[in-house]
């Protein structure tokens, strides 16, 4: 898998795993939160995920699939802008991602161009000189990174998902996540089992999720609800067109 599309997976993974634990939204009243059923609080965090305009994605660790752990690290909103970091892990090399509006601008470190280029990767590296590739958001060499810096995306994934339920669901004992009070659900399935650490006071986000399985291992975290993405952007002389960098050659992030 290429580099470009690691932030696409643990973007599409993380809602996947958050949407099978909260699942199946209904209308609720606004009675006592502590005192509802596991559903009921699942529920309500999913409704609340939905309603934010902007959130700072973070996860360590495997999602599936086998592929090696990642460490990543976006703050994006519902326009399609985003900015932060995927870690690839295993000495593999990271990549710095910035979206806004239509452009798109990614710098890998040296260590990704070893290990995710190994032929003409070290030349690539040489040409940026430590400045970033930029492209517009609609080159398909660029779609993967385009669609992970959406929210909406991972909005869209919840919702179409949302009648998919599976395993036990059940409810913990307050707790805290940092200085938040939260609510665990857990729902289990097999040897699979995915706990969502709910927010008890303000609006009820989802916070936590920690994955625990054959499968899988990760922790995600969810914050910085409605609080907008960093607006600023590579200067031009920190930028090198991707396409004069690459010619027709696929990118290879």
């Amino acid at each position: 898998m290429t580099g470009q599309r690691m932030a696409a997976r643990l973007a599409a993974g993380a809602a996947v795993v958050v949407l099978t634990v909260t699942s199946g939204a209904v209308a609720l009243a606004d009675d006592d939160f502590e005192s509802l059923t596991a559903q009921q609080i699942a529920d309500r965090s999913r409704d609340a995920l939905l309603d934010a305009d902007s959130l700072r994605l973070t996860s360590e660790g495997d999602l599936g699939e086998g592929k090696a752990p990642m460490t990543v690290d976006l703050t994006l909103d519902r326009d399609g802008n985003c900015r932060g970091s995927v870690d690839l892990g295993e000495d593999k090399g990271a990549v710095e991602v910035i979206k806004r509006g239509d452009a798109v601008w990614l710098k890998p470190d040296s260590a990704f161009w070893k290990s995710q280029v190994p032929i003409g990767g070290t030349t690539f590296e040489a040409i940026l000189d430590g400045r970033y590739m930029k492209g517009e958001a609609d080159d398909p060499r660029l779609r993967s990174v385009t669609e992970a810096c959406d929210l909406d995306t991972f909005r869209e994934l919840l919702t179409d998902n949302a009648d998919k339920t599976n395993g036990t669901l059940t409810k913990g004992t307050k707790t805290t996540v940092g200085d938040t009070p939260v609510i665990p659900v857990t729902r289990t399935e097999g040897r699979e089992k995915l706990t969502l650490y709910v927010a008890t006071e303000g609006k009820h986000y989802p916070v936590r999720l920690t994955v625990q399985g054959s499968s899988a291992d990760a922790v995600v975290g969810l914050s910085g609800f409605d609080k907008p993405v960093p607006t600023a952007t590579p200067s031009e002389d920190e930028t090198v067109d991707v396409t004069a960098l690459l010619g027709g050659a696929p990118a290879p992030v």
